[in-house]
């Protein structure tokens, strides 16, 4: 008797505890369904410890059997998916202290059900835990299996090239682009980091149709490309690699977009009048986190690649420069919060001559340097949200304003 009441109560406890905090701080309602699940499951047992002890002595209450037996399976099936959270965490300690308890929880139900518990309408009392089993595996089943694998989630970049403007001197000109991001999606993003940059191209035209090994050359050219740059194959155009004129965030980081919400903001590219670029191609990103799986703290400066002993990933290219921001991620419920050690997400700006892009990624604490395996860095995603979507290039001729000279 006492080491079932030692169980339960313990049980009881930390059900209680985990269950009222996901119930306030839970990101998503699955989330906050599993609080109200382990707060029901703690107070059944409680009930049950008492009913234990009028079990064993003193018999006062017609259904003290029954009442002990439901407390130690609902213990039983709470400690079970408790535990089943902690395998996929990285606290050894409640590892080993779900493992007792669940095993106490096990040994608990059988010890209880050898006192000989006499079940009335057993077709029903079944009938009823099978529904409430159901019930709890159904939500831990939408929570842990469904849930992360639903990718669909991803807002919608939207470039528009205005007009060129020429210089009152006649000296230069500028291209208005006018940049939006559209979440049709029910969830909401953070934002870790939105940059927009424009190559310009020198394209000359060959007199005659260029040869089959040309073609294959550029071919060759799109998997050494960096960045986003692409190039088409043309029977005259003769591609060059384009060059870093302008590069910007047109979104602050940090921030959040609520679903079906949108951002929209225009920005500038000014060039000489006598630029030798024969068109300008546009680019546009956007790295993102899903509100309902972490939560962010402020994504703040920490440092650029050329700063003195500043701390730069081995893995980061070092010819090209880099800015650094650092937020700090919190999981999404209160039982993630306690099991897995505290993880940042950093996010690097790199800007090369030929591009520019955003790098997000998430690690704990001191494993900055760490490479991980793609299939690893995919679950990382996967469990945290992290999207980037990207659009462009967006191809403007700058033939017609060159033409003002």
């Amino acid at each position: 008797m006492v080491g079932i009441l030692l169980v339960l109560v313990l049980s009881a406890l930390l059900l209680g505890g985990f269950g009222i905090g996901n119930i306030r701080s839970a990101l998503t309602y699955p989330g906050r369904v599993t609080g109200a699940f382990l707060v029901g499951s703690a107070l059944i047992a409680f009930l049950g410890a008492w009913a234990v002890v009028d079990h064993w002595y003193r018999n006062s209450f017609e259904r003290s059997g029954l009442l002990a037996l439901a407390g130690t399976v609902a213990a039983l099936l709470a400690n079970l998916m408790l535990l089943y959270e902690t395998l996929d965490g990285d606290s050894i300690g409640y590892r080993v202290l779900w493992s007792l308890l669940t095993a106490g929880s096990l040994w608990a139900v059988i010890a209880v059900w050898r006192t000989s518990v006499v079940i009335p309408a057993p077709k029903q009392v079944a009938a009823v835990a099978l529904i409430t089993t159901l019930v709890a595996v159904g939500n831990w089943s939408y929570q842990h299996l469904y849930q992360p694998n639903q990718r669909g989630a991803r807002p919608l970049i939207k470039v528009t090239v205005g007009k060129p403007l020429l210089g009152q001197n006649r000296k230069a000109f500028s291209v208005p682009v006018d940049i939006k991001l559209e979440n049709r999606s029910d969830v909401g993003f953070y934002v870790l980091g939105a940059e927009f940059h424009a190559m310009g191209e020198r394209v000359p035209l060959s007199p005659r149709d260029r040869l089959r090994k040309q073609w294959r050359a550029d071919a060759e050219q799109w998997g050494k490309a960096q960045f986003q740059e692409t190039h088409p194959l043309s029977r005259r155009e003769i591609h060059q690699p384009g060059e870093l004129v302008a590069a910007q965030p047109w979104m602050p980081a940090g921030i959040y977009v609520e679903a079906h919400d949108e951002f929209s903001t225009r920005t500038v590219v000014q060039l000489p009048i006598d630029t030798p670029y024969d068109q300008l191609a546009l680019y546009a990103s956007v790295s993102l986190a899903r509100k309902d799986r972490l939560g962010l703290e402020q994504v703040a400066w920490r440092g650029n690649s050329w700063s003195h002993g500043s701390k730069v990933p081995k893995w980061i290219q070092k010819d090209l420069d880099s800015v650094i921001f650092r937020g700090r991620v919190y999981e999404n419920n209160v039982i993630d919060a306690h099991t897995m050690d505290p993880r940042y997400v950093t996010v690097f700006w790199r800007f090369g001559p030929h591009g520019a892009d955003v790098l997000g990624f998430i690690r704990r604490d001191g494993e900055e340097d760490l490479v991980f395996s793609r299939e690893k860095d995919r679950r990382l995603a996967e469990r945290y949200g992290l999207v980037k979507v990207q659009t462009g290039p967006y191809e403007r001729t700058l033939w017609d304003i060159k033409a003002q000279q």
